[in-house]
């Protein structure tokens, strides 16, 4: 029976990048985004069987089984557990070099104890002996989480949420905080077919009747404090493009004479889409705007965080979303935005070092000009490599990137963004992948400075954002 020699072991080739990962290894993790479910921490039910614990809502794992031309049966349809788990284990011995290969061998070793490879061959056996610690153990959620040694974890919830299970577990004093975040997607996304009929849903759910552009701007200060009443310290943003900032020197469609402010221009588009009249995507834009800058002020007043994920194109494939609906694994890079415009956004949405701004792009062909934008404003720091980007090249890649042009003492370090509790192995590969990285841009002579920026990406920098007080 081949054992398991996943490449990630091999990372750390030297002593020295050995006695710097040494000092961060047993380090708490600070989850400070990721996407599990408040619900499933709450109710902590024992996991069926490892191909349920593994494969349910990962859609990372389901993208690498489509693109092994596995049928969607075995991947979002009826096929059983077991089925699936095979399925999986096929498609992961024909993608050596996907991430995936390091995650699956890591996750297996952390939770299960097993070292065997991960392919066709051993698939049964490791069923067998996960299952059975699983049953034995009864495996949950909050026993991965324990595991995990986490510390703090970052919901993603849309502003009309209840909080209903992060208030429950407030309560329970459950010993990990489970935080939300503010999601503003369906905020700013003012383009939707349905936007007026979740700016009803907004209002209601911040007792707010909703006449007017100023009661909706109400209407989200309303939850925003209701979140931070909650323990929320991050907020997040992850539409596709970002608005232009350049529209107030362009004609403005809606009437002859254009109001003389965005904020008044804001207001006349928004009580247009409220009566349904028609809006050009233009004049959508200047909503937009006044609402990214909005927004950034009442972080700002709240001493939270800004994050930016920027550069994704979402749910390319309208056949599959229509099937399986969001998040099911159809978004892809996107298209760069422009500096010009973010330039102009911090420009006008930061001041004096607030908020806190982290921004993220999806497209790794943009950091050169993100980095060094991020550099000229205080506060406004690259976010860590994100989602296509969280492999051993692309984790590289960016620190490379910070390092050569920017201080790597700045970035926040790593986060899962992942709907999977088996995904905390994860900030493990990052954790060696960066100890590597620092011995090796490092003299030996200077390894107290090479683990102190070693504690800061994995712990410090997110510690510090998450407590009460900056």
């Amino acid at each position: 029976m081949a054992e398991c020699n996943g490449n990630i072991k091999d990372v750390l080739t030297s002593d020295f990048a050995r006695r710097i990962y040494a000092q961060v290894r047993d380090l708490p993790i600070i989850d400070y985004h990721c996407h599990l479910s408040p619900k499933e921490i709450f109710e902590d039910k024992p996991f069926e069987n490892i191909g349920q614990m593994w494969l349910a809502g990962d859609h990372y794992k389901w993208r690498l089984m489509r693109a092994c031309g596995i049928d969607e049966e075995y991947i979002t349809g009826d096929k059983s557990w077991k089925e699936k788990y095979l399925a999986f284990c096929d498609a992961v011995s024909r993608s050596p070099g996907n991430p995936i290969w390091d995650w699956t061998a890591m996750e297996l070793e952390k939770f299960f104890g097993v070292t065997k490879l991960f392919v066709p061959e051993n698939a049964e056996e490791i069923w067998n002996i996960c299952n059975k610690k699983i049953a034995e153990e009864k495996f949950s959620p909050r026993k991965a989480i324990a595991m995990s040694n986490v510390e703090y974890i970052a919901t993603t919830d849309d502003p009309c949420d209840d909080l209903k299970y992060h208030k429950l577990l407030k309560e329970e004093g459950y010993g990990v905080k489970v935080a939300p975040s503010f999601r503003t997607d369906n905020i700013v996304n003012v383009g939707a077919p349905n936007y007026a009929d979740y700016v009803k849903k907004l209002g209601a759910a911040a007792g707010v009747e909703i006449n007017g552009y100023y009661d909706f701007l109400q209407a989200i200060k309303n939850r925003l404090d209701f979140f931070c009443s909650m323990g929320c310290k991050f907020s997040d943003v992850g539409v596709e493009g970002f608005p232009s900032f350049t529209n107030l020197e362009k004609e403005f469609e809606c009437e002859p004479t254009p109001p003389p402010t965005r904020r008044e221009r804001a207001e006349y588009v928004f009580g247009r889409i409220l009566k349904d009249d028609i809006v050009y995507e233009e004049d959508e834009d200047v909503l937009r705007e006044d609402l990214y800058v909005f927004l950034a002020a009442e972080y700002a007043e709240r001493d939270m965080v800004m994050q930016l994920h920027l550069c994704v194109t979402r749910n390319s494939n309208y056949e599959m979303l229509d099937k399986c609906g969001r998040d099911a694994g159809f978004d892809c890079v996107g298209e760069n935005i422009t500096i010009s415009s973010l330039r102009q956004f911090l420009n006008e949405a930061t001041c004096d070092g607030e908020p806190y701004t982290i921004i993220y792009s999806l497209n790794p062909t943009l950091y050169y000009e993100l980095i060094t934008l991020c550099g000229a404003f205080r506060n406004v720091v690259p976010g860590i490599s994100w989602w296509f980007n969280d492999h051993r090249r692309g984790i590289t890649e960016l620190l490379n990137a910070a390092a050569e042009l920017s201080s790597i003492d700045s970035l926040v370090g790593m986060l899962t963004d992942s709907r999977s509790f088996m995904s905390y192995p994860r900030h493990d590969y990052f954790r060696k992948i960066l100890c590597e990285f620092l011995a090796n841009v490092t003299p030996e002579a200077a390894e107290k400075y090479a683990v102190r920026a070693a504690r800061d990406l994995c712990y410090n920098n997110a510690k510090e954002l998450v407590e009460e007080s900056r």
